[in-house]
């Protein structure tokens, strides 16, 4: 297999990220709302910046969203007092499971945090219980618990989720 490219998602990566995001949520239930517009879930409204790994294809998907209230958000501002706008939502993290354990996530979430950096965003995510991996891979590269919440989905449907934050310098 190649190594792996990260970069800026361009619009004709969108059908091949859509075709990995069915692929992960055939085998890891991610995301838990399902997949009935793929191509929209990538590309949704208040996305700051997104990046693909391209491995043979897109195999694996990030994207900072601007902060909406989400409960990691609120979390984080009721213990630093920072400002929403400075604050910006890891989200839509994805790897395509014949491309784990080729250290793929972890490039996607350095690449991110180089770009929060880079650009004075706190990064903040909420992840389900259930991804133990994706919550390994989240304390390994030094992302703080700052409490519990629900994510509600579907048709009154809920599941447990943790939030976390980065400790930019």
């Amino acid at each position: 297999m190649a190594d792996t490219i990260i970069r800026p998602i361009e619009d004709p990566d969108v059908p091949g990220a859509a075709a990995a995001l069915i692929d992960v949520h055939s085998t890891d239930a991610y995301p838990v709302e399902g997949v009935d517009d793929p191509e929209a879930w990538i590309t949704p409204p208040g996305v700051v910046k997104a990046w693909v790994a391209h491995r043979n294809g897109v195999v694996g998907h990030i994207a900072i969203m601007k902060a909406k209230g989400e409960k990691a958000v609120t979390l984080w501002q009721q213990q630093s007092g920072e400002d929403e706008s400075r604050i910006g939502v890891l989200a839509r993290l994805f790897v395509v499971r014949s491309a784990r354990k080729h250290a793929v996530g972890e490039s996607l979430m350095l690449t991110a945090m180089d770009y929060a950096e880079e650009n004075g965003l706190r990064l903040v995510l909420d992840v389900m219980d259930k991804d133990e991996a994706a919550i390994r891979l989240y304390e390994r590269l030094g992302w703080q618990f700052i409490g519990g919440a629900t994510h509600q989905f579907g048709d009154g449907q809920q599941i447990p989720a943790k939030c976390y934050v980065w400790p930019a310098s």
